[in-house]
């Protein structure tokens, strides 16, 4: 016996239960004594048990159903007797930009499929087609599903006046009239600026715009533009703006989750939103004391590093403040090494040798704190461009044996722990950024340009929004770069825009400095 819905998540994810399965899910409900106000949340939590099922089929099944439904009851049973102690080291995922899997932009069935043949490191010419058609559908659904673009149903003023998103093919023989793109800046062979869709390219004529709107416009970025189409072929505009993000923070994430919960972008550390928003109470109750180091340029070769590193520790060590997590960004080393000489690899070597017998040195910290490595522009790796391999194992192996917890991550990495979502990369894109502008506030300040680039981040919903011939990715893993879903989680800087917490440490050396994150203190942001 089946539901009578054909699709099990029409019938889950709207909370509507047909005929024969609402009275299986009625009388849990009613014999475990659950209130009215809390009907939802507890059909939500059947809804996310029935999708984890390895046998959930495409109509819900009632065998399936009771055994969930028994699953939860033994869970509630256990949960009575006492609960468990919260196993931070079970929920902490340190992930590889090479192990995510890639979801492609399905604009048929409106919804993410999984790309089902193996990525290489040299991808196809049609990789790079497919990483920039992906990014454009993903911006494109965030814009569509945003209240400023999605018009409603019932006749309105604002209705009447809400200027519908078109495509470069609909200005052919309208001209004088306005529309509303959303498009790729780019250049055309000729050198003039365009925008460019799915669809095609129009020239864009910036003689009527006053100043654009807050973020970096650079080639590569995709941008709303608004302005009147000329009997000349172009686009007088008069307006241009960064695309919206989903916002992280919950009433959004909540929805992103009913229409994505399926899909796990980041390929391990797969949890629901309920499961998460349920174990953040406990950790910020049982784990207040859990912390997250970032250190960034820890240039190994410095001799005032290993000495502030040391002090670090020693005070960790005196106040019983012992970190959970130490993330060290490149660059590790001052200079670059891939052309120097046989002694300066030698150098580099010994550099993390020293590294690994100072960290040894203190058992506490070793038997606690977790060490991730990101490297640097100028660290070596199997590859310089983005996303970037580990360090070399032949320069790291007595960390590797003197070290019990020590990470070797690509930049960008994900650290997954708890409801925390966090991205690391390290990569000068404000230089990158300002190098390629094609437009920004005339005006903009040095605070300007910091809130400009997380903005202009967020919204691309990606780490490098720029072409090609600018910054060259690997195409088969530029969904490694992605910004979508958000995380939780730049001289030093940090600031919060949609919920997302941006910050950069700076220079460990410079300043002898770094950023420090507490679970709860994110967790309240």
């Amino acid at each position: 016996m089946a539901c009578r819905f054909k699709q099990h998540r029409l019938c889950i994810n709207s909370y509507a239960f047909c005929g024969m399965c609402a009275p299986k899910t009625t009388s849990l409900l009613d014999n475990n004594e659950i209130e009215d106000a809390d009907v939802e949340s507890s059909i939500e939590i059947i809804a996310r048990e029935y999708n984890k099922q390895d046998d959930a089929t495409m109509k819900v099944s009632i065998g399936v159903l009771q055994r969930v439904y028994e699953s939860l009851q033994d869970r509630g049973q256990r949960t009575d007797q006492g609960k468990e102690a919260i196993d931070p080291e079970s929920h902490l995922f340190v992930i590889d930009a090479f192990e995510m899997p890639l979801w492609n932009w399905s604009s048929e069935c409106g919804t993410f499929e999984k790309f089902p043949a193996p990525l290489t490191m040299s991808g196809t010419p049609e990789s790079q087609v497919f990483a920039m058609r992906n990014r454009f559908n993903i911006i494109r659904q965030c814009v569509l599903r945003n209240e400023h673009f999605a018009p409603s149903t019932l006749p309105s003023r604002d209705r009447e006046r809400l200027v519908p998103l078109k495509s470069t093919k609909q200005l052919l023989g309208r001209a004088g009239e306005r529309f509303l793109l959303l498009g790729m800046l780019a250049h055309s062979k000729e050198g003039k600026l365009c925008i460019e869709d799915a669809d095609g390219s129009v020239e864009l004529d910036f003689s009527k715009l006053d100043e654009p709107g807050d973020g970096l416009f650079t080639e590569g970025c995709f941008a709303l533009v608004e302005g009147e189409y000329t009997e000349d072929g172009t686009l007088e505009i008069i307006a241009i703006g960064q695309p919206p993000c989903d916002p992280g923070n919950s009433a959004k994430l909540e929805r992103f989750s009913s229409i994505y919960g399926h899909i796990e972008f980041r390929g391990k550390g797969a949890t629901s939103l309920l499961e998460d928003s349920q174990l953040s109470v406990r950790v910020r109750e049982e784990l207040s004391d859990l912390n997250f180091f970032f250190l960034s340029d820890v240039w190994l070769d410095n001799p005032r590093t290993l000495p502030a590193l040391q002090k670090m520790f020693e005070n960790c060590v005196e106040n019983r403040f012992v970190r959970k997590l130490i993330v060290l960004c490149g660059n590790l080393t001052s200079k670059s090494i891939s052309h120097g000489q046989g002694r300066d690899v030698q150098c580099y070597q010994e550099n993390f040798d020293a590294l690994a017998d100072l960290i040894a040195s203190y058992p506490m910290i070793t038997r606690s704190t977790h060490f991730v490595f990101v490297p640097g522009p100028l660290d070596v790796a199997v590859n310089s461009i983005l996303p970037r391999r580990p360090l070399l194992s032949s320069f790291v192996g007595r960390l590797k044996t003197r070290v019990l917890k020590v990470h070797f991550a690509t930049n960008p990495c994900r650290i997954k722990f708890f409801d925390q979502r966090i991205v690391v990369l390290r990569e000068d894109l404000m230089a990158k950024m300002l190098r390629n502008v094609v437009g920004v506030k005339p005006d903009a300040r040095s605070d300007d340009l910091k809130k400009f680039l997380v903005r202009s981040i967020l919204n691309q919903s990606h780490l490098c929004p720029l072409t090609v011939n600018i910054q060259v990715t690997l195409s088969d893993y530029d969904h490694s770069l992605r910004l979508y879903p958000l995380p939780t989680d730049c001289s030093r800087y940090k600031v919060t825009y949609t919920g997302c917490h941006v910050f950069n440490p700076v220079s460990f050396v410079g300043g002898i400095s770094f950023v420090f994150s507490t679970v709860e203190e994110d967790a309240e942001e």
